[in-house]
């Protein structure tokens, strides 16, 4: 049977091949690469514990103080100056499980190692004292262009961070180190990163 296309053009099977050949494929889905923060992913996975009553584990709020502010509209409030009344300790906290939590979240956009001066003395310092108290303390850190993040134990960063003051102390941390010393986490899609599977091991070993 002859057909044809509406012009009078003859229709042949082969063109649906064609046009099937050049269509381009699918890509599969990856949860772990959709342009989010650090900051982002670790929001959503806590609302996702809080929904769910497996932790309560907010953001911190930085300490402001406002000093200009301009109204352009009545409904609208614009903040022209302000500065940071007081040194900001870590970025979050909480409780999980009876355990006070307490950790840093810090991304770097090199692929070999981790810059100690992402981290400050007051942010030690505080995590030691939490840490003496019987808290949960540690870090996140992601390697963003590998899209890589691991969990560093307050005890081991600590250590990281004195040694770096030694006669060559290294002001920055390996991946390979990081691969052996810290815990991945893998992304998921609820929640986005599963870490308190790893806060358990935490838990526990701190239990010893």
């Amino acid at each position: 049977m002859t057909i044809r296309y509406p012009n009078g053009k003859l229709y042949h099977i082969h063109d649906d091949k064609k046009k099937t050949e050049n269509q381009p494929k699918k890509k599969k889905i990856s949860y772990s690469k959709r342009g989010m923060t650090l900051e982002e992913d670790l929001n959503a996975t806590n609302d996702y514990y809080l929904l769910r009553k497996k932790a309560v584990i907010h953001k911190k709020p930085i300490p402001i103080q406002v000093v200009n502010v301009d109204y352009p509209r009545r409904s609208a409030a614009k903040i022209t100056e302000a500065y940071y009344r007081r040194a900001s300790t870590t970025d979050y906290n909480g409780v999980y499980k009876g355990h006070y939590i307490d950790f840093e979240a810090k991304e770097t956009q090199n692929k070999t190692s981790f810059p100690l001066k992402n981290f400050h003395d007051h942010q030690l310092n505080h995590m030691q004292a939490c840490y003496e108290h019987g808290g949960i303390c540690f870090v996140v850190i992601r390697f963003s262009t590998l899209n890589r993040v691991f969990i560093i134990d307050f005890p081991q960063l600590n250590k990281w961070w004195s040694e770096q003051f030694e006669e060559k102390g290294k002001k920055s941390i390996p991946l390979k180190v990081i691969e052996t010393e810290a815990i991945e986490i893998n992304y998921g899609l609820s929640p986005r990163l599963p870490y308190l599977v790893v806060v358990d091991r935490l838990i526990n070993k701190q239990n010893i």
